[in-house]
C-alpha cells in the first residue's frame, strides 16, 4: 500500500491499513532518515497513547529503532503528545515518534513524527520519509530491529518518565500557586486520553470524568467538539463547577465549556488566550492562524500592533512559521494553539492551565472575559458542517469554484476571494463562507463567520446549494 502522511502523521484504520507490517515499514523509514540526516546518533523519544495496541507498537517502533543502533527512550507508561515532544526538546533527541490517531474515531491508530525541536514534522521531511517508505517497498528493504528485552539489557533502550520534566515546563509558564489560591471550581474531561490525570495532578482538587481505560472512547470520537461534550457542559450547568476543559486523545488539543454551560470553541480560546499573553503576561510577537480562524484574531492583532500571519490548515504549516519567525501565538480551528516559550507544538493541556491563569489573574469567567473583548471589536458567530460528498460531485465542484464565477453568496455580493486552502469568500461586513472539500476523502467542509448566527446560517445553506448537497 502507499504510506501518505497527513496534516500530523500517518493514520490508518487498525488490521486494515495500520498493521504492525505497515508500522514496520515507516519505522524502518524514519530510521533511515534520521541516519541520512545525521540526527541518529542524539536518539529517539518514543511515546504512545492509550489506543488498542498503541503501546505493541510503540514498542516495535522501539524494536527497529535499536535495530538500526540508535538509542530510544521509550515513555513508561502513555503520555499525551506535548509531553513527548517537550522529552525530545528536553533530552536533546534526534527526533521522536508518537503512537496516537488524535481525535480520530477508536477504529484508528497512527504514527507522528517530532522533530529534534520538539514539533511535528514539517511538509518537507514527510514528502522525504514517504518517498524512502516508497523506495524501500520497491528495493524490498529489510526491516532492521532487535528484540525489546535484549534492547533494554544491552542500554540501547531505556524507560523513561516523560510527566516530571514535562511538569516542570507547565510550573514555568504559568502561575500555578496563583491558581490554586483562585480555587476555580473546574472539572476536566480527558476524553478517556493520555491526558487523563494530567491536570488533576497538577492541581489538586479538581474534578475529572471520563479518565478509566476505555480504548472505545465511550462510543464516540476523543474530539472536544460541542456534540461530544454534553455531559461537561450539563456538569457546569449545574453549579457545581464554574469551567469546564476537556482534551483530544493525545491531549494535544483543547475545548471548554465556559461558566454559563455553554460550548467555548477554539476560536474564543484563542481570542481570550492571546490577549491574556500579551496584555497580562507582557509578551510580544507575531501571530498565526489558519484560513478556518476567526476574524476576531485578526481584529486584535491590528489592535495590539501585532503582525499577522495566516497558512494552509494543520499546524505544521504553523509550526514552520515558530521556527523561523519571532510567533507569539499560532492557532487553528480544531483546538490546536501553540505559544511562544515553549515549544513549536500544539499543547492542550498548557492551553487549559493558561485559561485558568486568566480566570485567577482577573476573577473572571471565560464568557466574561469574551464578551470584555467582543464589547471592543465586535460580536462573532461561527459554524462548521461536514457532509459527505462522492467523488465525482467534488471535482465538478472544484472546477466550478475555480473558475471563479462566485460573484454574489446568499445575496452578499463577494468583496474578496481566497484561495489559499479550499475557497473562502469574504464579504464586505467581514463575514465569510469557507468551501474546502477534503483532498484524501469524500468530505466537504463548510465554515462560516459573520456578526449574528442567523446570517452563518445563511451562508451555510448557500454553501449547500452551491455544492449541490
Amino acid at each position: 500500500m502507499q504510506i501518505k502522511f497527513g496534516t500530523d502523521g500517518w493514520r490508518g484504520v487498525i488490521a486494515r491499513e495500520f498493521t504492525f507490517d505497515n508500522l514496520s515499514l515507516v519505522a524502518q523509514a524514519t530510521m533511515d532518515y534520521m541516519k541520512q540526516e545525521g540526527s541518529a546518533a542524539r536518539g529517539l523519544v518514543v511515546g504512545y497513547d492509550r489506543r488498542f495496541l498503541s503501546r505493541e507498537f510503540a514498542e516495535r517502533v522501539v524494536e527497529i529503532a535499536a535495530g538500526n543502533g540508535i538509542r530510544v527512550w521509550l515513555t513508561g507508561s502513555y503520555a499525551p503528545t506535548p509531553a513527548v515532544s517537550w522529552a525530545v526538546h528536553e533530552l536533546q533527541a534526534g527526533g521522536g515518534v508518537m503512537i496516537t490517531a488524535s481525535h480520530n474515531p477508536a477504529k484508528y491508530n497512527g504514527f507522528k513524527v517530532k522533530e529534534a525541536f520538539g514539533g511535528s514534522a514539517r511538509p518537507s521531511t514527510t514528502s522525504v520519509l514517504e518517498e524512502i517508505v516508497a523506495a524501500n517497498m520497491a528495493n524490498n528493504r529489510g526491516i532492521e530491529d532487535m528484540s525489546l528485552a535484549d534492547a533494554i539489557s544491552n542500554g540501547t533502550a531505556e524507560l523513561f518518565d516523560a510527566k516530571t520534566p514535562y511538569f516542570r515546563q507547565l510550573a514555568r509558564y504559568v502561575d500555578l500557586e496563583l491558581i490554586r489560591r483562585a480555587n476555580i471550581p473546574v472539572v476536566v474531561d480527558p476524553m478517556y486520553g493520555a491526558g487523563a490525570g494530567f491536570i488533576p495532578e497538577l492541581l489538586a482538587g479538581t474534578a475529572e470524568i471520563h479518565t478509566s481505560d476505555n480504548p472505545a472512547f465511550g462510543g464516540q470520537p476523543p474530539e472536544p467538539t460541542e456534540e461530544h461534550l454534553t455531559e461537561l457542559s450539563a456538569l457546569v450547568k449545574s453549579g457545581t463547577y464554574r469551567v469546564g476543559l476537556a482534551l483530544d486523545g493525545d491531549a494535544d488539543r483543547i475545548g471548554a465549556v465556559d461558566e454559563t454551560g455553554e460550548f467555548f470553541s477554539s476560536h474564543r480560546i484563542f481570542t481570550v488566550l492571546l490577549r491574556h499573553l500579551h496584555e497580562r503576561k507582557g509578551l510580544t510577537g507575531g501571530v498565526v492562524k489558519t484560513v478556518s480562524t476567526t476574524r476576531m484574531i485578526d481584529l486584535l492583532c491590528a489592535k495590539f500592533g501585532l503582525e499577522l500571519f495566516e497558512t494552509p490548515i494543520g499546524f505544521k504549516h504553523i509550526c514552520e512559521l515558530m521556527l523561523d519567525h519571532d510567533i507569539l501565538m499560532g492557532g487553528e480551528e480544531s483546538g490546536g494553539l501553540g505559544v511562544k516559550g515553549h515549544i513549536p507544538e500544539r499543547d492542550g493541556i498548557l492551553m487549559g492551565l493558561l485559561l485558568l491563569e486568566a480566570m485567577a489573574m482577573t476573577g473572571k469567567g471565560l464568557r466574561q472575559l469574551l464578551d470584555e473583548t467582543m464589547d471592543e471589536i465586535g460580536y462573532f458567530y461561527y459554524h462548521r458542517l461536514d457532509l459527505s460528498i462522492d467523488n465525482g460531485a467534488k471535482e465538478r465542484l472544484i472546477e466550478k469554484l475555480n473558475a471563479g464565477s462566485m460573484k454574489t453568496i446568499a445575496n452578499r455580493p463577494v468583496a474578496t476571494e481566497n484561495f489559499r486552502d479550499g475557497f473562502k469568500f469574504i464579504f464586505g461586513d467581514g463575514s465569510w463562507l469557507l468551501i474546502r472539500p477534503s483532498g484524501t476523502e469524500p468530505v466537504l467542509r463548510l465554515y462560516s463567520e459573520a456578526n449574528d448566527p442567523k446570517a452563518v446560517e445563511e451562508l451555510l445553506k448557500a454553501g449547500r446549494e452551491i455544492a449541490g448537497i
